[in-house]
């Protein structure tokens, strides 16, 4: 069997999490999750486990230390490896806004007065503000606008912001307001040619694909695995060339072991061990379809994100078909979904309703959703888009099913 010819086992992905047959959840449609995403049981085993019979301070020899110390190895290798890093480029953090906080005190090392940093306004504020702080160090703060026409950032007009000056370019790999995947890969091409660092914010990227940071060839990498069914922790991967020459922003007996360096108070112990959890739900989802077995974790990764892909295509286009065809709703971002080139987060606003009114007739519906800036606030005053309501977003994942699209569309067609 060719893998066009696999489909997503809806019915076995959801038999996976708990919460579609907990008894406050499970007769809700779930369509919040670029806030943060329901959890497999593999997760809450691997949490329960480690709460159980290895809390203690971890890497004594004792056996239950000795085992907390190595799952929190083995959770570290195992992430690494499902987005092609090494170990040590990898750390994990309490939130990608810290961890971005860290990484910008330590960058600033590469900053003098009247360098400049590019920043997007299509960006959640986790990867703006940072570097915008730096402007406290001298630095010039360079803004990346969205078109107006189309809502994407275009390439050609980063070009005409690059100068002989720019060290840092902080982009976004996917908006959690646009939904528009960004060509990270050609980003870090044209800004490699010209010396410049690149952050990519994987946010809203990551929870529909785990990425391969060294085919995108970026510098730094963070997402949040809290949307990737796990905790709430963050990840950070950074280059090891780049990584090993940051300046220490952890205690100082600790200088030059990257990349504890630039993560200071370390990780949380027990939510870390049960990121094994994520790595054995999504080896299960490859187990269950594929037959294969000798194949490297990463590349069991690419298999899966093309089953999530297309799956999440087909939830997708319907909705986005739909707002489209409203004359009374505007819809944020492209209006389909075409070779991976959108996620399913779709922003909408009325033209004669407020986002919290129509937020508030889908939650009486059972819809899962809110209206808010989502920490995009820079976004949506661009769209000229009132930031105390926001917008409405309906935020997809692989687990959603056709028929809650279903409803959600019989809903907004009979209420909205």
């Amino acid at each position: 069997m060719t893998l066009e010819n696999i489909k997503l086992d809806i019915d076995y992905v959801r038999s996976q999490f708990p919460a579609f047959k907990d008894p406050l959840s499970k007769d809700w449609s779930f369509f919040e999750n670029a806030g943060g995403s329901y959890v497999p049981q593999n997760v809450i085993n691997k949490l329960t486990e480690f709460m159980t019979s290895t809390k203690v301070q971890p890497y004594a020899e004792y056996p239950m230390s000795k085992i907390a110390g190595e799952n929190m190895d083995r959770a570290t290798s195992l992430f690494a490896s499902m987005i092609n890093a090494k170990k040590k480029e990898i750390l994990i953090g309490g939130s990608t806004s810290i961890n971005l906080y860290v990484l910008s005190n330590a960058l600033k090392k590469y900053i003098s007065p009247g360098d400049e940093i590019i920043v997007t306004n299509q960006d959640h504020e986790a990867n703006i503000s940072p570097w915008r702080r730096l402007k406290d160090d001298g630095a010039n703060i360079i803004e990346w606008k969205f078109s107006l026409d189309n809502h994407e950032l275009e390439i050609s007009e980063l070009e005409n912001l690059i100068t002989s000056k720019t060290k840092i370019l902080a982009v976004t790999h996917c908006s959690n307001i646009v939904g528009s995947i960004n060509n990270l890969q050609e980003i870090c091409k044209l800004a490699h040619k010209n010396n410049i660092i690149v952050i990519g914010d994987g946010v809203s990227y990551a929870p529909h694909g785990f990425p391969d940071v060294k085919e995108l060839d970026v510098d730094f990498y963070t997402f949040s695995l809290y949307k990737t069914y796990g905790p709430h922790l963050a990840l950070l991967y950074g280059k090891e060339e780049i990584l090993k020459d940051l300046p220490n922003q952890n205690h100082e007996f600790l200088k030059g072991e990257f990349p504890y360096t630039i993560n200071p108070g370390g990780p949380n112990h027990e939510e870390l061990v049960s990121l094994i959890g994520i790595y054995e739900y999504f080896n299960n989802l490859y187990n269950h379809h594929f037959n294969e077995k000798n194949v490297s974790i990463r590349n069991r990764i690419k298999k899966i994100n093309n089953l999530i892909s297309n799956h999440e295509e087909n939830l997708a286009n319907p909705i986005l078909k739909y707002l489209k065809s409203r004359k009374d709703l505007i819809l944020i971002g492209k209006d389909n979904v075409n070779n991976k080139d959108r996620a399913p987060t779709i922003s909408f606003v009325s033209k004669s309703k407020t986002s919290k009114k129509i937020s508030d007739i889908l939650i009486e519906n059972k819809i899962a959703t809110r209206n808010d800036n989502f920490y995009a606030w820079r976004c949506l005053n661009a769209l000229g888009i009132d930031t105390n309501d926001g917008v409405v977003r309906i935020s997809l994942t692989h687990y959603n099913k056709i028929s809650e699209i279903n409803y959600l569309l019989k809903i907004l067609n009979e209420k909205i």
